[in-house]
């Protein structure tokens, strides 16, 4: 059967000017079997709309986002929190939901990224982090996180390398004000 068609399709070729063969014309052979399909129940809509996206209302800014207790610290007010740590070895950062689950992460215990990094603990480690959770967070549709850190530790340059990493990666540091209805 395939040779059938390789047959039939040299045979639709010509040669061009320089010696190549080239397709001459293609012609589509209907099928008897073969009937037009129904399109007229293409265009009825549906009248129930069922929303499968869970973080829709967030993303448009309609989400409630829980407040907490006014002493509390960190505050709770966010959907998306980007959190730093550093340990001893190691460098991690995530986004975590304000349900408590973590959504996106980064680490320098992953070896994709630990085996481009001189240390896993350095200034340049933390912008490598940076720009790789920015990158996922992309891919994960979250471009809004609410970032923040105690000023005595934004002094630091692995976190300002990091904050930068970040906005340049196109992830919005701060999340829009939630719309009341």
């Amino acid at each position: 059967m395939v040779r059938l068609i390789g047959n039939m399709l040299w045979a639709l070729t010509r040669r061009t000017p320089t010696g190549a063969r080239s397709l001459a014309t293609a012609v589509r052979v209907p099928c008897p079997s073969e009937k037009e399909p129904d399109t007229n129940e293409n265009e009825v809509v549906s009248p129930n709309f069922f929303n499968r996206n869970p973080h829709n209302l967030e993303r448009m800014a309609l989400a409630v986002k829980d407040r907490g207790w006014t002493t509390q610290w960190p505050s709770r007010l966010y959907w998306h929190r980007l959190r730093y740590q550093k340990s001893q070895h190691h460098i991690t950062a995530f986004v975590e939901h304000y349900n408590g689950t973590v959504v996106v992460q980064a680490s320098t215990k992953e070896w994709a990224i630990k085996k481009h990094l001189y240390n896993t603990r350095d200034v340049m480690a933390s912008e490598n982090v940076g720009r790789v959770l920015a990158q996922r967070c992309l891919e994960a549709g979250i471009s809004y996180v609410t970032f923040r850190v105690v000023s005595w530790q934004f002094r630091s340059e692995s976190i300002q390398r990091f904050h930068k990493a970040m906005k340049d990666g196109g992830v919005v540091l701060s999340e829009p004000k939630q719309i009341l209805r």
